[in-house]
């Protein structure tokens, strides 16, 4: 099988078989992409036969499945950073190869190296109708707001800038302050790659929101205030979390009324990020306090779902609830089916890369803990699946901080400053 030679560090090719593998090594290709997911057709050999064949013939493998329909930023990314990384030339395929090319000519024109103008031609002098990757173009177009994702590698987290291309102000969505639980480090890494990008963009920052109190990062919230002189935001039922918690950390000195943030929503709030108005809906069930932001045509829903292929959040934390979790995420199905669903963590499942943007009509569609299920199903889906997952290893450490609006405990009288653990207390957890 000829692959077709896009530029000096990219070729694409239809399905290949791994027999072929060796054969690209061979022919000089350092890198194979497979863009197909698993299960299209009877028959195509997925991405555990390919990844095993890739690193029999010594060539590194990246699994970036898409569909031409749903393909995001993140794909797009995701498949420039395997080109970019691979030490030689990257082999790029899907059924056809119509695919791979797509997510190579969008990041073309999104880092305009190439015109919008100039898609379809391209797409002929290589033998492909790139009508596709033009519709995506304009349709990205005229998505407000400007949704910016940075995945955290090590919490599996991703923060958010969201931001009016009209105004230029913006948002930033449940962020990161860096900790190393094994050193007791803290640092500030992911929070200044976020206002790295706001600088470069020339963003104005309106409000810092946080979805919840997380049980697996610290909240760069406070930090970023700091920095910004931004608000901070929470879910008005935090304070249920604070009294909640307070008790099993036997803390008499944690204010438990969320006067550690400027404002706290409760659901039907509005506010405004330049010309863009947010609304608030209250998502209780993976906490109490949990909440989703409807900014413009997209819903920052954190743990509540997560990409269609890997079902929903999980609700054994104190305050937790199934059945709360459903009714949550019955709302936010309830929204026009092409709003843009935004995740809080993913996990990767099949070693894929990290993805965090779906809609409403995805998560009907493929959401194996949402499609066809009732909610007496999904409760009983939900409670089982939670009794095999230990705890986050840090929901100890990060609820200290979180509580507070990430701000971290204040120095003892030699200068450092200590996180306190309960031990026991979190009942029936796995090991």
């Amino acid at each position: 099988m000829q692959p077709v030679r896009i530029s000096d560090r990219l070729s694409v090719v239809p399905q290949p078989s791994p027999d072929e593998f060796a054969a690209f090594a061979a022919a000089g290709y350092a890198a194979l992409v497979n863009a197909r997911p698993d299960g299209e057709e009877n028959g195509q050999p997925g991405n555990a036969a390919e990844r095993a064949a890739a690193d029999g013939a010594g060539m590194a493998y990246r699994f970036i499945p898409v569909m031409g329909s749903n393909i995001t930023t993140a794909d797009v990314r995701a498949f420039q950073e395997a080109v970019a990384q691979a030490k030689g030339p990257t082999l790029a395929h899907c059924k056809t190869g119509l695919r791979a090319l797509m997510l190579h000519v969008i990041g073309e024109v999104l880092d305009h190296r190439m015109a919008r103008e100039d898609v379809d031609s391209f797409g002929s002098r290589h033998g492909f109708d790139l009508s596709g990757a033009g519709r995506w173009l304009d349709r990205e177009a005229k998505r407000v707001p400007v949704v910016e994702g940075f995945f955290d590698q090590r919490t599996r987290s991703i923060q958010y800038v969201v931001s009016d291309p009209t105004t230029k102000r913006c948002a930033i969505v449940d962020p990161v302050l860096d900790f190393d639980e094994r050193s007791g480090a803290t640092g500030t890494t992911n929070a200044d790659a976020l206002l790295a990008y706001v600088e470069a963009h020339e963003l104005t920052v309106d409000w810092i929101l946080d979805t919840h109190p997380h049980a697996d990062h610290f909240s760069a919230a406070t930090y970023l205030k700091g920095k910004t002189g931004a608000p901070i935001a929470i879910g008005a039922r935090v304070t249920s979390m604070q009294t909640l918690w307070q008790s099993l950390y036997n803390w008499p000195a944690l204010a438990t009324d969320g006067s550690q943030w400027d404002r706290l929503f409760t659901a039907g709030d509005t506010f405004q990020i330049g010309s863009i108005e947010a609304r608030v809906l209250s998502s209780p069930g993976h906490t109490l306090a949990s909440i989703t932001y409807l900014i413009g045509d997209a819903a920052f829903v954190h743990d509540t779902v997560f990409m269609p292929d890997s079902g929903t959040a999980r609700v054994d934390f104190p305050g937790g609830s199934a059945s709360d979790l459903w009714h949550s995420i019955q709302e936010i199905l309830g929204l026009p089916d092409e709003t843009r669903l935004f995740t809080g963590h993913d996990y990767q499942p099949g070693g894929r890369h990290p993805r965090w943007e779906s809609s409403v009509a995805d998560q009907k569609r493929a959401n194996p803990h949402l499609n066809g299920i009732s909610e007496a199903e999904f409760v009983t889906l939900r409670e089982s699946r939670d009794k095999t997952l230990p705890m986050p290893k840090l929901i100890l450490h990060a609820l200290q901080v979180n509580l507070r609006g990430g701000r971290l405990p204040e120095p003892e009288a030699n200068g450092t400053r200590y996180l306190k653990f309960p031990l026991d207390v979190l009942v029936g957890s796995t090991w």
